[in-house]
């Protein structure tokens, strides 16, 4: 079996440069997963590795596959210096860790709850996961194993996630792209949803 998360990294470094910072977070019953901090100008991205290292399985499944199935690396962009961003971590960890721990699959369009600010005084508590490819892209493993996708994620407010979960993923991106959001801003308000 193929240790995935030396490539996954080598991924995340060909495409983002060498990480400035890395923290790793053990949850009980689950892999270590980490989170790298990659400056680039006044952005600040943060990317999980250790969520790839197993495959998504169907929840209801009677036996998990180790080797086919849906497998991803979170990736969080947010402006530097307008909050104290780098408290994403351990929620960057546990969001990484819910397939493991809960059974579930994470896939673009899926709204992912925290249960409290993404880092201190955030309006944010959950996040809408984007669609791969963009920033890093998909990093193919030998089959039959799919490919490891690299999912942004995009800071939603309370409001905002309960009008996603009214409208779908796609109203509430084309309300953000309508408004000029800039989805990097850490302190930015909630786009008008009336």
């Amino acid at each position: 079996m193929v240790d995935v998360l030396p490539l996954v990294e080598a991924r995340l470094t060909t495409a983002l440069g060498a990480p400035d910072a890395r923290a790793a977070v053990t949850f009980l019953g689950a892999d270590r997963i980490e989170v790298l901090r990659f400056q680039e100008g006044d952005v600040l991205r943060y990317a999980t590795l250790g969520m790839s290292a197993h495959p998504m399985n169907d929840p209801t499944a009677m036996l998990a596959d180790p080797v086919k199935g849906a497998r991803a690396e979170l990736v969080l962009s947010v402006r530097a210096g307008l909050a104290d961003t780098d408290k994403v971590l351990r929620p960057l960890a546990v969001l990484a860790a819910t397939p493991q721990v809960e059974g579930l699959i994470v896939t673009p369009g899926a709204s992912l709850d925290v249960g409290g600010p993404l880092w201190p005084g955030a309006p944010f508590t959950s996040v809408l996961v984007g669609e791969p490819g963009g920033l890093v892209e998909d990093l193919e493993l030998d089959e039959p194993m799919e490919p490891v996708r690299f999912l942004p994620l995009l800071p939603m407010t309370p409001n905002e996630a309960a009008w996603k979960r009214v409208h779908g993923a796609q109203a509430l991106q084309e309300r953000w792209l309508a408004n000029g959001t800039d989805l990097r801003d850490p302190a930015r308000g909630a786009v008008p949803l009336d």
